[in-house]
């Protein structure tokens, strides 16, 4: 069915409400956002359909920038048009945004946050759990009984965890092993795509540098236009620039940053905002956030109507399809690259195997009930109450 001809079952309203929710409340990065919205706006609400999933999960890997916010801007664009990929873009990166705000004004006033580590243990790890059972879910639903799918999700998840890292060559690969055995040949239009990498290496080789402001706006705009991998692929790339190239923040800064990033709800990224702040302070997290979410926003919508009006040919339908498994490959690789780097010790493997267990045997469990209770349960444990206790 072709949901450009149809009456959207929800309104634009309905749509920025649920993606401000979500980005309120959203913890665990982009495999537990993604697995999110397929969960809720495909299968529970069915407002859109799974082709429409699809062809956004294939559009977000294409393009470089966080994964999370480019699908949320694609189904925003699905029967909203630009108005609605912009709203939709907005609402869901504002709350991560303002609560980055304000934990870089405590980190700066309180000389850091000791606090933070204990709750990122807790909360990292019951993260852990509720990422594993949603990606669990998307790939079920996504691959189902198909041989090839399964070769091509197991190719795609293996990389990810021995590389740490998402593979474009490999999702696109992926789309064109499964359309050559699933559809014939189809040729694609990429001018638009294209024509835009021009532009916009003009309009950042065009940007003086000889002030902090314009340094970020220009280091964070190649951020989010030539980084792929989304959360996992662009720390590194960070952690480059902001500590090893300009000297903006020391090691335990930026790996604070990092945590800060995963404590808060929304897209992983929005860690941007925090070394910006931690440099130049609001105006600095400002240009920051713009700099890196503006590429992946016009490099989603510009695409967009291509997206739209071929993507019920067969044979791209295949490409897409064979995208998005790859996708869901990588998400899967990178729950076990977390996992390793999260649950360093038996407790917290046990928090991760509890929050886990608990998801799958009760379906309608408030993650965020979880997540609150492993904040509490890491705070306990790093402080050394449990201990005292025993």
């Amino acid at each position: 069915m072709n949901s450009e001809l149809l009456t959207p079952p929800y309104s634009l309203r309905q749509l920025t409400s649920y993606f401000l929710r979500l980005g309120t409340f959203g913890f665990g990065g982009p495999p537990a956002l993604v697995s999110a919205m397929h969960r809720d706006l495909v299968l529970n609400r069915q407002w859109i359909t799974e082709e429409d999933y699809r062809e956004g999960m294939a559009l977000a890997q294409l393009a470089p920038g966080p994964l999370a916010a480019q699908l949320a801007i694609y189904l925003g664009y699905v029967h909203y048009g630009i108005c609605g990929a912009t709203l939709v873009g907005f609402t869901f990166v504002l709350p991560s945004f303002l609560m980055v705000l304000g934990l870089g004004w405590a980190y700066v006033q309180f000389d850091g946050l000791p606090w933070m580590q204990a709750i990122f243990y807790g909360i990292g790890a019951a993260v852990i759990g509720i990422i594993t059972m949603g990606t669990y879910k998307l790939t079920t639903k996504t691959i189902g009984k198909d041989w090839l799918g399964w070769l091509l999700f197991s190719i795609s998840a293996i990389a990810t965890i021995l590389t740490e890292s998402e593979l474009l060559w490999l999702v696109i690969g992926s789309g064109g092993i499964y359309w050559l055995i699933k559809a014939p040949p189809l040729r694609l239009d990429s001018k638009v795509s294209q024509a835009s990498w021009p532009f916009l290496t003009q309009v950042l080789a065009a940007v003086p540098t000889d002030s902090v402001l314009w340094k970020l706006a220009l280091f964070f705009a190649k951020a989010g236009s030539f980084v792929f991998g989304s959360g996992l692929a662009i720390v590194p790339f960070l952690y480059g620039g902001v500590v090893k190239e300009y000297g903006w923040l020391t090691e335990q800064q930026f790996l604070d940053a990092v945590a800060v990033a995963m404590i808060t709800p929304g897209p992983v990224v929005i860690t941007v905002a925090f070394i910006g702040y931690l440099v130049a302070g609001l105006p600095g997290a400002c240009v920051a956030a713009a700099a890196t979410f503006l590429p992946c926003y016009l490099l989603t919508i510009l695409p967009a109507p291509y997206f739209k009006k071929y993507g019920k040919h067969p044979g791209l339908k295949a490409f897409v399809d064979g995208i998005t498994i790859a996708a869901v490959g990588a998400i899967a690789g990178a729950v076990v690259v977390l996992a390793r780097r999260q649950l360093v010790d038996l407790p917290a493997i046990i928090i991760a195997l509890t929050a886990t267990i608990l998801l799958y045997r009760f379906k309608k469990l408030s993650e965020l009930g979880l997540i609150g209770a492993a904040a509490i349960l890491g705070l306990l444990l790093r402080s050394g109450i449990f201990s005292a206790l025993l």
